[in-house]
């Protein structure tokens, strides 16, 4: 039996001639042919190529424009290499013939995961990135309990220091450090009244205490901080973005990634860090970003650092999707005939 692949487009005239042309020679080569079927948006480059059909036999691949004797050549010397390999090696020829031709669970997955994933990807995001919100609308709610355990399980994920968080239901939607000296904005030690070189009390903080706090005064704490709020949720947004634009972009170089993406987000972040600490403020030049400068640097970071996988993965996942639907279609072919030798079955 030798394995055929055609790997073809919807509309191609030249491939529903090539696939006749194998039909009339597989009893003569003992063919099994797969037709694997290029899904709208992708594309053969996986295969070397754009141009439609490829003919895959073996390690032999034929591309447009070949005659019918071309075809009948390689299907010959793909037929001579297999009787070579096959008395080289029986055992190992049988194992690979039987995994050719069983469809597995794990096969099946795969398959799924490899045309899902980005819609597993965007859902696992819209859930991360939305459940902290659901706390500040929890505690408005009264239900203080779903709000305490949102905050407990993003504690270990985030710093949810109060003065880089968001508020919802309050006076102001952020409520910076002095030190930040942005005008017109009350700042998290005149509202609180609270150091916030004390750690400890800024990320315990959720404006749910009975302290005059909650809404129509402080408001609510996002339980996510500002700049992760950017963070995932651009990393959504471009999820979202790659696949309504069918998944077609090129990959963005990694030292863009590290310029555009990380080195602003660690310049933003990592200057700050020095006021946090009391030894160094005293004498240190303290610096404290801004909600803006938080958002923006965490928006490229998550942008960008998406760029940068998503093509990779897709390009991956278009391979896994080709060879799965190979072998799909190879085990149909061994059926299909099965059926025909055999109706009773």
């Amino acid at each position: 039996m030798i394995i055929v692949t055609v790997y073809r487009s919807a509309n191609c005239p030249l491939c529903d001639e090539v696939i006749a042309h194998l039909q009339e020679l597989q009893s003569a080569y003992d063919l099994q042919i797969a037709v694997v079927n290029i899904e709208k948006g992708e594309n053969s480059q996986p295969l070397g190529e754009d141009a439609l059909p490829i003919v895959e036999v073996g390690p032999y691949r034929l591309h447009p424009p070949f005659s019918r004797q071309t075809l009948e050549i390689t299907l010959g010397a793909a037929r001579d290499r297999q009787a070579q390999i096959q008395r080289v090696d029986e055992k190992a020829y049988q194992n690979r013939v039987h995994k050719t031709e069983h469809w597995t669970a794990a096969d099946a997955l795969s398959l799924w995961l490899s045309r899902h994933y980005l819609a597993l990807f965007n859902l696992f995001l819209l859930l991360y990135v939305g459940l902290p919100f659901l706390a500040p609308v929890s505690l408005r709610m009264g239900w203080t309990g779903l709000a305490n355990a949102i905050y407990k399980v993003y504690s270990p994920l985030c710093h949810q220091l109060a003065f880089r968080s968001w508020f919802l239901f309050g006076l102001q939607p952020y409520y910076p450090r002095e030190v930040a000296h942005l005008p017109d904005i009350a700042s998290y030690e005149a509202v609180t009244g609270l150091n916030s070189q004390d750690l400890a009390r800024a990320r315990a903080l959720t404006g749910g205490e009975a302290v005059g706090y909650g809404a129509g005064a402080l408001g609510y704490k996002v339980a996510l901080c500002e700049r992760d709020v950017a963070i995932y949720g651009s990393m959504l947004l471009f999820g979202l973005v790659f696949a309504l634009t069918g998944r077609r972009w090129k990959s963005l170089p990694w030292y863009l990634w590290v310029v555009v993406g990380l080195l602003p987000i660690a310049v933003d972040g990592l200057s700050q860090l020095p006021g946090l600490i009391p030894f160094f403020s005293r004498w240190a030049l303290v610096r404290e970003s801004t909600p803006l400068l938080r958002t923006i640097t965490g928006f490229l970071f998550g942008w960008t650092t998406m760029w940068y996988l998503y093509p990779i993965i897709e390009e991956n996942m278009r391979e896994t999707r080709i060879g799965l639907q190979r072998k799909w279609g190879v085990i149909n072919q061994i059926r299909q005939r099965q059926h025909a030798s055999d109706p009773g079955k």
